[in-house]
């Protein structure tokens, strides 16, 4: 089959693909129109986050038969119009569930030790070591939004570090971990630090805004590794420069990039440039379920 490859993907899923007779081309950084021209010959496509494959792309790709998503969301597909016109769209959830988790944790370490304000400080030639003081994670309370596959493994760190974790899924009431399910409500008045893992839906998008964030406390943390869009940002700006809220941390936007953002202005808000999954060991599992996915079709 003609493989167009839109977006990076681990070089050896590519030489895989070529070995099973597939005709790939790789070409990445399209901007819709580019790959609204390219796109008719191809038979399958394979995208990561940064390609949109919207409805007039499919519209233009003549022979499509396959979407395949690299990575966990499908909000950058139109998915139910591709369905329509009989084309199927996979993805591989799992392959990068660890490398955001850790990301997420990872984040809750660098707010609660001020690790960004300390490397920043130190290369003005500051000292700052009393204005630095830190808390721990062991027996604090962590609040999951969306318990799936990547929320899981957020939970398993976050108990191996002593923490005590609740979490709030829209379908879902147990689960089988020591985690606590509650309602949204409870969460965020309960939580230390909360974190999102939940897809961008229209149920989903701008869920955290200034109702919910009034409801955390004035010394919680919150922390966005899902999807831009979730939260609102304007009220987020609010609620840190306000002190609502004791700080936040980001690796994905409502734009990306995401240009001036008035977020990058605050002292209490750290980010990252969309870099969840982006792990060697979390690009190379990717790449092997696309590669699975395709021995699947034949």
């Amino acid at each position: 089959m003609k493989v167009l490859v839109c977006d990076p993907i681990d070089e050896r899923a590519i030489e895989e693909l070529k070995k099973m007779g597939h005709e790939v081309t790789v070409k990445t950084g399209m901007s819709p129109e580019e790959l609204k021209s390219t796109i008719p010959p191809y038979e399958v496509i394979i995208v990561r986050s940064a390609t949109k494959v919207r409805k007039e792309i499919i519209d233009a790709a003549e022979n499509l038969r396959v979407i395949i998503r690299g990575g966990v969301g499908l909000d950058n597909i139109d998915v139910e119009y591709a369905k329509s016109r009989g084309i199927k769209v996979l993805n591989t959830p799992a392959a990068s569930s660890i490398s955001v988790a850790e990301l997420a944790i990872g984040f809750m370490f660098a707010l609660s030790r001020h690790i960004v304000t300390g490397t920043i400080t130190l290369r003005e030639g500051k000292w700052e070591k009393k204005k630095l003081k830190g808390f721990e994670l062991y027996g604090k309370t962590l609040g999951i939004i969306g318990i799936g596959r990547i929320g899981r493994e957020v939970a398993k760190r976050a108990l191996a570090l002593g923490m005590k974790v609740i979490a709030y899924h829209p379908s879902r009431k147990k689960i089988d971990m020591d985690v606590e399910m509650v309602d949204l409500d409870t969460l965020l008045e309960k939580s230390d630090y909360v974190t999102l893992h939940v897809p961008l839906t229209d149920q989903t998008r701008h869920m955290i805004g200034e109702k919910e964030l009034s409801k955390m406390k004035p010394t919680a943390y919150l922390i966005n590794c899902a999807r831009g869009g979730i939260v609102d940002e304007t009220a987020l700006y609010n609620a840190l420069k306000e002190g609502k809220i004791a700080g936040a941390a980001f690796d994905v936007f409502e734009t990306e990039p995401p240009g001036e953002n008035p977020l990058f202005t605050l002292p209490n808000f750290i980010c990252t440039p969309h870099i969840g999954a982006s792990t060697k060991e979390g690009q190379g599992r990717v790449g092997e379920e696309i590669v699975k996915l395709m021995k699947e079709m034949i």
